[in-house]
């Protein structure tokens, strides 16, 4: 049994604190917002986790220290946005030893740090071990049990696979190991761009013709920028890329999806955001994705659409005309 702080009760956190806890780990689960703690504790429920029961096992608390302290194990599950503050309230509570894990997806604007590299650059010289958590994984689907792959993903091997073996189910959760943290990171921060595109192609009513070309040529833009940076290609065949786009692009479960859908629809982007509910992830990678494209000097033409979609420059139905009227490519071509 190890003891485990999971830092966020979103969807997310909630889904792996009663993973976890079924397993047998012992968990305490932190949220900043003291009434989402009360509301955990009074009804064991969580409000976008219809249907799920919540163990009473888990220790629910406000205090990051209490979350932090002593744990084996500590879990990012905040939204990136919320990684470079939230680690540096859990630093100073925090021993060497302890492994840090980062399932929150996105790439910081201006840093172009993934989430790993942000926990990295607050926590300095305490020099934890930290492992991203990726893939096909939607909490609700988590959260009741439902088979699930994953990726514990670190330079350092050792600490993949002992994540491997802390989060293994054989009920559930069967957990792969990967060194490419790098190539994980951002399969799992651009996907959500693509997803947006993937729901915009539905939400005009384009069908499945133009979702699956739409995801296809999104991850060769995804494995554009990770070969840039000297991510392993193979990464992107696996769970991480093909798998967590494929989710993404296409569920139910997917906010950024149906971000995209609500766009396609003629929705503003605030109008979204509110039907929406929750963080859209795919639009807070937006800005450093494009960053990466000068950076590299490379040619994203599926996130420049979305971008200008987005920043209001085009409408989703003028974008159409503008991707398909590109000149004529080779489709192995890289440019």
């Amino acid at each position: 049994m190890k003891r485990i702080g999971i830092l966020g009760a979103g969807t997310w956190g909630t889904a792996l604190a009663n993973l976890l806890t079924s397993i047998g780990h012992e968990v305490t689960l932190w949220s900043r917002i003291a009434e989402e703690v009360h509301s955990l504790i009074k009804t064991n429920k969580h409000k976008n986790l219809p249907g799920v029961e919540i163990s009473r096992n888990i220790l629910f608390t406000c205090s990051i220290e209490e979350a932090v302290e002593g744990k084996d194990v500590v879990v990012m599950a905040v939204p990136s946005p919320y990684v470079r503050e939230t680690a540096a309230l859990m630093r100073p509570f925090l021993g060497n030893k302890q492994i840090i894990v980062t399932v929150a997806k996105g790439i910081e604007k201006g840093t172009l740090m993934t989430t790993s590299e942000i926990i990295h650059d607050v926590l300095k010289e305490k020099h934890n071990p930290v492992v991203a958590l990726s893939g096909p994984t939607h909490a609700e689907e988590v959260a009741i049990g439902l088979p699930t792959l994953i990726v514990s993903a670190c330079e350092r091997i050792k600490y993949a696979e002992e994540i491997q073996e802390i989060f293994y189910s054989s009920k559930c959760l069967r957990v792969y190991t990967n060194q490419d943290i790098l190539g994980v990171e951002l399969c799992g921060a651009l996907k959500n761009i693509i997803a947006l595109a993937a729901g915009m192609s539905d939400g005009l009513g384009f069908g499945d013709n133009a979702k699956a070309a739409l995801i296809t040529r999104g991850l060769r833009e995804i494995t554009k920028i990770g070969l840039a940076m000297g991510a392993n290609i193979n990464t992107f065949s696996g769970l991480t890329g093909i798998g967590d786009i494929v989710v993404t692009a296409t569920s139910v479960h997917s906010r950024n999806h149906k971000a995209g859908y609500l766009l396609g629809q003629g929705y503003s982007i605030e109008e979204t955001k509110e039907q929406v509910g929750m963080v859209i992830e795919g639009l807070n990678s937006l800005d450093a994705a494009i960053e990466l494209e000068k950076k590299y000097d490379l040619q994203l033409p599926i996130i420049d659409a979305v971008a200008s979609i987005v920043a209001g420059k085009t409408s989703v139905k003028e974008a159409v005309p503008l991707l398909f009227g590109r000149s004529k490519k080779n489709e192995t071509s890289f440019i």
